[in-house]
């Protein structure tokens, strides 16, 4: 991948502490990439520079709860969590739309920041990330239903946590290699900090909170009505990036997308890639993303 060098920096929001890794020119076009379970910025991190040496300030957090960001005990709701990429927004480009970015719960997330907060955003893009009411309607087919059965895993107190945290958090980078068509497209060498950040009990806490909030929601009239009839259409241009091979998440999940945008959602296609595409194709996610978010300008 590029040259371009990334750094880490710590960043003090109101409502945490956030780490980060940014690649590119300070004064670029800001994008915030924001990773999914069980992940870290790192997912990011052969993108990153391809950003940044096409000039874009490219900004890979790790989420509440995860890698060097602050892991407080509450605050794993959706909405909590769109509030600290929010903020992180204006902290890093003051008075201006940014670019957003986000896979898996990280796309949960952008999705999120975009409808509730349209003038934060200004393109989006999801990788192998439903749109929330899509998902919403279709979790209960069959087929999605038998796909998704983790989620309803995680609902369990105590136990999921200390399956993902035992040995050493070793389950983590089998579960991302499992779900690659290639799992020799990543060393073990890539993989070994996810497996040192599960390695702690409260860090698979925060991260399995991210589900139990979310499928508790569904079950209150407040977040079922969001989810099913007010959900804000989005009015950032779209593109969706689905890699084909995704054993968690359906292909009909990218279809019926046009009632939840205000402009004509693009969808682009990753054959013979699996669910982790930022880490297993990182070339092919920077292309799309570089053709979606255009030339930058300052």
């Amino acid at each position: 991948m590029d040259s371009t060098p990334i750094t880490t920096r710590s960043i003090p929001l109101p409502s945490l502490r956030m780490q980060a890794l940014e690649a590119g020119p300070a004064t670029g076009p800001l994008v915030l990439l924001l990773h999914g379970f069980p992940e870290l910025s790192e997912s990011w991190r052969d993108v990153l520079p391809v950003l940044g040496a096409a000039g874009f300030h490219a900004v890979a957090p790790d989420l509440r709860g995860y890698g060097g960001t602050d892991r407080p005990a509450s605050g794993y709701d959706m909405d909590t969590l769109a509030g600290d990429i929010v903020q992180l927004a204006r902290y890093l480009q003051p008075g201006r739309p940014v670019h957003l970015v986000g896979h898996d719960w990280g796309g949960g997330i952008a999705y999120h920041v975009a409808a509730w907060h349209p003038d934060v955003v200004d393109r989006l893009a999801v990788v192998n990330c439903p749109h929330p009411s899509v998902m919403a309607k279709r979790i209960w087919w069959p087929p999605q239903l038998a796909r998704s059965w983790y989620m309803f895993f995680f609902q369990l107190p105590v136990l999921p946590e200390r399956l993902l945290s035992a040995r050493g958090g070793a389950a983590v980078p089998r579960m991302i290699r499992r779900a690659m068509v290639d799992p020799s497209r990543v060393t073990d060498e890539k993989l070994a900090p996810y497996a040192a950040h599960f390695a702690h009990p409260d860090a698979a806490r925060a991260a399995v909170d991210y589900y139990r909030q979310a499928v508790r929601g569904l079950f209150t009239p407040k977040g079922a009505r969001r989810l099913l009839q007010h959900y804000p259409p989005i009015r950032a241009p779209f593109r969706l990036i689905w890699a084909e091979e995704d054993v968690a998440l359906g292909k009909q999940l990218t279809v019926g997308l046009e009632p939840y945008f205000t402009q004509p959602p693009d969808v682009r296609y990753l054959p013979g890639v699996g669910h982790f595409a930022p880490l297993e194709a990182p070339a092919q996610v920077a292309s799309l993303l570089l053709e979606h978010l255009g030339k930058p300008t300052r």
